[in-house]
């Protein structure tokens, strides 16, 4: 069958919950870097009865967060970026997980050929897909994981001296 889903899928992963405020989602994001000892950017979200309905990254809450005029700001030079992130945070106290996060969900079976992933990932210019099986999340793919894993498995790289 070949290499699949099953074999650089991550079956630890991090969720929150649609009803969570965007700041303890971003404390979500920190908790769960410190806890893998990697940066998250990507993370499941999850109804009350842990069922997945959405997906929430770090680029839908910069878009958030992103100064609404900073295109005829003109130089920055002079803007001190300290507390951006505090100060945005502080203004999206009312604003929820559920009203940030992807629905329109791209997923994936234990079973899905590797670069049939590479494909989706690519086409739909996305960075992780959630595996299922039998109506649950049992796991997740970040392009990272299919990159590296390929990177491992290419003779060339290794024989170079340039595999990570």
């Amino acid at each position: 069958m070949g290499v699949t889903a099953r074999d650089v899928m991550e079956k630890g992963f991090f969720t929150v919950r649609q009803s969570t405020p965007i700041p303890e989602a971003v404390r979500a994001f920190q908790d769960a870097a410190r806890h893998l000892d990697r940066r998250v950017f990507g993370m499941a979200v999850v109804n009350e009865a842990g069922d997945l309905v959405g997906m929430i990254s770090m680029y839908d809450i910069l878009v958030l967060m992103r100064p609404k005029h900073i295109h005829i700001w003109g130089e920055m030079d002079d803007i001190d970026v300290s507390g951006f992130i505090s100060e945005s945070l502080d203004r999206a106290q009312s604003i929820l997980v559920g009203d940030l996060m992807t629905t329109e969900l791209i997923t994936i079976t234990p079973e899905t050929h590797l670069l049939l992933i590479v494909d989706i990932l690519t086409r739909k210019h996305i960075r992780h897909i959630p595996v299922i099986e039998a109506g649950k999340m049992i796991g997740i793919v970040h392009i990272s994981n299919v990159f590296f894993y390929l990177m491992e498995k290419d003779p060339h790289l290794i024989k170079d001296g340039l595999s990570p």
